[in-house]
């Protein structure tokens, strides 16, 4: 199925070609977020922080209205009253950004997409089946990511996997075959190997280091690694200290085929990019005249 995408990635008015990065910046609409704790939850602050990091470099917002993990039950009536205006307004504010919104409820993933968000981010798997309906019928890409098994908002606890990778690979890509077979356009699809979802840290390492094999599968790769806890367990540094680290583990992920980079940092991430699109011989240096002159 990969096959039928040649290689570029459409959504919204966008499209990124094979060894084009996309970043992705972060945007929680949600008072309880483990790394900004709210810092996005009102209006005015969140579409300050979208216009900053468009400034920066973001070609895509990824818009959340509930925390991923532990916190308070956050019913689908007040997912959406965090969600759809906020997508309608950012719309009209910003035409061409590819907007995202992070759900695993299809009740939601339709009314955003009706708002004019272009992709929808199912991180937990497809736990509502009915979610890739939703992107079929609206025209919307589609995040297929990988959390074993886990229901949502779930954190991981003594998980196992004969091989975690290989596990990574099986459900991503039979989501993405099962999307396609749903209506889902091929070039509107991301696998995501969803770091610390369902993994420990041991497991979100060796992810890291044979992200490779999940490029292999010809579908485009989002990583998600921004200030994870596994950075921070193996450097032993809390959320708001894991920068270079997270700048580390996206520079290993960018190399290895990753094309598209959720994070928090955009300038720092931009250049790193940047950096990284001229050293794989896709991109061309902004200056040369070192010695030239």
């Amino acid at each position: 199925m990969a096959d039928e995408r040649g290689g570029v990635l459409r959504l919204g008015s966008r499209s990124f070609g094979v060894g084009e990065f996309a970043l992705m910046t972060i945007v929680n609409r949600t008072p309880d977020s483990f790394f900004d704790r709210g810092a996005t939850y009102a209006t005015d602050a969140a579409y300050a922080a979208i216009d900053q990091a468009v400034a920066d470099g973001a070609d895509l917002v990824d818009i959340g209205g509930v925390k991923a993990g532990y916190g308070e039950p956050v019913s689908e009536d007040e997912e959406l009253r965090r969600t759809v205006d906020f997508v309608a307004g950012l719309r009209a504010r910003h035409p061409g950004l590819v907007i995202s919104v992070d759900t695993y409820r299809s009740g939601v993933a339709r009314r955003v997409a009706e708002a004019g968000a272009d992709l929808l981010n199912d991180t937990w798997a497809g736990a509502d089946p009915d979610l890739v309906h939703a992107a079929a019928e609206s025209g919307a890409g589609l995040v297929c990511s990988h959390v074993g098994g886990l229901s949502p908002r779930t954190d991981p606890h003594r998980m196992a996997y004969d091989d975690v990778v290989a596990d990574v690979i099986r459900t991503t890509t039979g989501l993405a075959d099962r999307a396609v077979a749903a209506g889902v356009r091929p070039d509107g699809i991301l696998i995501d190997p969803t770091h610390d979802f369902g993994k420990n840290t041991l497991q979100s390492l060796e992810l890291t280091r044979r992200l490779d094999e999940v490029a292999a599968t010809g579908w485009p790769v989002l990583v998600a690694v921004s200030n994870k806890d596994f950075i921070g367990e193996t450097l032993e540094l809390p959320p708001g200290q894991r920068g270079n680290g997270t700048l580390a583990a996206l520079s290993i992920s960018a190399w290895l085929g990753a094309r598209v980079f959720r994070v928090h940092d955009v300038p720092a991430a931009r250049q790193a990019l940047d950096l990284i699109a001229v050293l794989r011989g896709t991109a061309q240096p902004a200056g040369t005249r070192r010695s030239l002159a």
